[in-house]
């Protein structure tokens, strides 16, 4: 139905009344995807962004806010479907603000992840003439995440509320999720014991909380922070605690590290510095490949679990150390020339302070990790100011079914020879 200026609901606050009034019905052809996962169209020019439409769709939205430049509305009816819309399988879809992706076919979600990365490398990182090789997928398309944190809020008249996720476009409003569909099954399973014991005793939580499931490898669930997983990647076992950080599709990480270790050793480097090492995941998984290889975190914590994990997997050439956010490399001797750099930082990528510090070492190929490329390929801009190289660009669908991914990068040093 569309408002007649009298039905009209009152506008919030703030609201911009240009170049559409609030809750105004619109139709519109949705022609591309953001990295977000919103669908974009344009009436007269004007960008309107809208969840959940795809790619040539003809759709009927509802405006909700105005900005500068751009629109946001709510899908409310799709008028012509894609080719590529699939029925999601989660009844949660579009409430949850977990997936975007679960109406558009996995090969097509595949497809629009490369070609976001693709923009991103040209608008960002100003490189117009590389080639993003294409997404390689995860084997598991659902029941694949091996970690979850479900919320709730404080508990009202002695009752709790959603245990879920953030409501799909919301900040604060919760979906009670009882079974998440890209969660794996003994999460899924524990999932429901966990929610009944929150409920049973409201009193326990005063101010809500945040919980934690994460699967072990032979499918015990561990619902503690302080609790011990074991992962086993390769011929590698990893063991770190539940509330760390460790990748949560363990069906791709063998692929994925593999890639790592292999884009690493291309440029002939003999020795591996991992930066940001975690509990060791690359620095351990590659070191077969390296006369020796070094792990620096800042974390001691992490860094203990390294240190335990090369002695129990029985990595010889393998060496951890705490590096101080002044003098990250301050304890590395291996030469430059002959150094290969693997880097995974958090989301907001890399600080001035670590670029600063690694272009200072000058090492000789760098392997830039993230799971965030829009950072990433800003930082590459620095990189080809420092004169890097550009060799490859490789995604890995670590999130189906959402807008997340991971991204691979690949420099070396101008004046290195293709490898």
């Amino acid at each position: 139905m569309f408002f007649t200026k009298a039905s009209m609901p009152r506008p919030p606050k703030r609201f911009l009344a240009e170049p559409f009034s609030y809750h105004q019905q619109i139709e519109l052809r949705v022609d591309n995807l953001t990295n977000l996962g919103l669908g974009v169209g344009r009436i007269d020019g004007w960008v309107v962004m809208i969840p959940f439409a795809l790619p040539g769709e003809r759709v009927r939205a509802r405006v909700y806010r105005n900005h500068k430049n751009y629109s946001e509305a709510d899908l409310i009816e799709v008028l012509e479907p894609s080719p590529d819309r699939i029925f999601p399988v989660c009844p949660l879809f579009t409430t949850c603000g977990g997936c975007q992706y679960q109406n558009l076919t996995y090969e097509r979600q595949l497809e629009w992840k490369r070609e976001q990365v693709g923009s991103l490398l040209h608008r960002l990182a100003g490189i117009q003439d590389a080639t993003v090789d294409p997404v390689i997928p995860s084997p598991l398309r659902y029941g694949y995440r091996s970690k979850i944190t479900p919320h709730f809020q404080q508990p009202r008249d002695g009752q709790v509320g959603p245990i879920g996720f953030l409501q799909a476009g919301q900040r604060f409003k919760l979906v009670d999720v009882p079974q998440c569909p890209i969660a794996s099954a003994p999460l899924n399973q524990a999932l429901a014991s966990v929610r009944d014991e929150v409920r049973s005793q409201p009193e326990t939580y005063r101010r809500g909380a945040t919980l934690l499931l994460r699967e072990s490898d032979g499918g015990q669930v561990r619902t503690r922070s302080e609790e011990i997983c074991e992962q086993r990647v390769g011929p590698i076992t990893f063991r770190f605690p539940a509330g760390g950080f460790f990748q949560t599709n363990p069906s791709i990480l063998p692929t994925f590290v593999e890639h790592v270790r292999s884009e690493a050793a291309r440029a002939g480097a003999r020795f591996l510095v991992d930066a940001y090492c975690g509990s060791g995941l690359f620095a351990l998984c590659c070191a077969d490949g390296f006369e020796r290889v070094a792990g620096i975190e800042v974390n001691e914590g992490s860094l203990l679990w390294a240190r335990e994990n090369a002695t129990a997997n029985g990595v010889p050439n393998a060496e951890f150390h705490v590096g101080s956010a002044e003098a990250i490399f301050a304890q590395i001797d291996f030469p430059p020339d002959a150094t290969a750099v693997v880097i995974d930082p958090p989301r907001k990528g890399c600080s001035p302070e670590f670029l600063e510090q690694l272009f200072r070492f000058n090492p000789k190929s760098v392997v830039y990790v993230s799971c965030d490329p829009a950072t990433q390929m800003r930082d590459l801009a620095s990189f080809r100011q420092q004169g890097y190289r550009l060799t490859r660009v490789q995604p890995f669908d670590l999130f189906p079914q959402t807008r997340h991914l991971e991204c691979v990068v690949s420099l070396v040093r101008d004046g290195i020879a293709n490898p």
